[in-house]
């Protein structure tokens, strides 16, 4: 909030900065504003006006073979890849925060790295390395490669987390006779959850939005959602795809309010340790 003694040029920036704000983020929003409607669209092209209100869109997706397959595909390449993002970037970010060593540096890029090595690169590197050992074309390559797309953002929400964390409690436990695994699991995951958590969201997230490195490693059996949408909007335009957006846009509003949550969370248990 602008202070009460600011001056004119002030008042005038500050106005100004918002208003700019608020109108990148309308011209952001517009096209998810402008494709929801079109699902409910009884017509067999993505026009307006529109000439009616149908959910044979969504009735398509429901039950269309080609749209369920690709569903089920997502969803079980989606939840093996979060899982194994989770287990590892927890691991890695405990890792990292509690020890010092030679060329950490360098191991936190490597980590982070399919955060901003462009998707096209991974999955042109990825196809050269999983071809030739027979992993191309198989679930567990999809599934490994969508892992470490989301190993990053893993590694990022637990280093947050840790940063805070108190070790003197994984001590306690340890002169209570605690072995290490019971500790982690006792004291340290419980603690850390909300940012494993939030991480493996944005994990599911990527996995399940991923579409380029699955036009490289997956076979026709194994098209995902994405790569369904996006053949469709190739080879023949259809409103279900307008229905498939809508409901991944409601899925990605969802995930973020939970994100909004668990952050929350977070810092009301971080406020409760200080006050003790």
């Amino acid at each position: 909030m602008i202070p009460a003694y600011a001056s004119l040029s002030e008042r005038i920036w500050f106005y100004a900065f918002r208003v700019g704000c608020g109108l990148i983020l309308l011209f952001l929003v517009i096209p998810i504003l402008v494709i929801i409607p079109l699902s409910f669209n009884s017509d067999s092209f993505l026009i307006y006006p529109m000439s009616g209100f149908s959910l044979r869109w969504y009735e398509e997706f429901f039950f269309s073979d080609t749209w369920t397959h690709a569903l089920k595909n997502s969803l079980i390449v989606a939840p093996f890849a979060t899982l194994l993002a989770m287990v590892f970037g927890t691991l890695a970010s405990i890792g990292l925060t509690r020890v010092d060593f030679p060329g950490k540096a360098l191991v936190t890029a490597i980590l982070i790295s399919p955060m901003v090595v462009p998707v096209v690169i991974v999955g042109v590197a990825t196809y050269l390395v999983f071809a030739p050992i027979g992993l191309s074309g198989s679930y567990v390559g999809l599934i490994l490669v969508h892992a470490a797309l989301g190993v990053p953002f893993v590694v990022t929400t637990v280093s947050a987390t840790l940063q805070g964390f108190d070790y003197n409690l994984v001590r306690a436990a340890a002169s209570l006779g605690a072995n290490p695994v019971t500790a982690f699991f006792r004291v340290t995951l419980p603690l850390v959850a909300p940012g494993v958590i939030s991480g493996g969201l944005f994990a599911f997230g990527i996995s399940f939005d991923e579409v380029v490195v699955t036009l490289f490693l997956a076979s026709p059996e194994q098209t995902t959602l994405p790569r369904q949408m996006f053949s469709g909007i190739r080879e023949n335009i259809s409103p279900a795809i307008a229905a498939v957006a809508t409901i991944l846009t409601i899925f990605a509003v969802l995930m973020l309010l939970t994100l909004e949550w668990l952050r929350g969370r977070s810092e009301r248990m971080r406020t409760s340790a200080s006050n003790r």
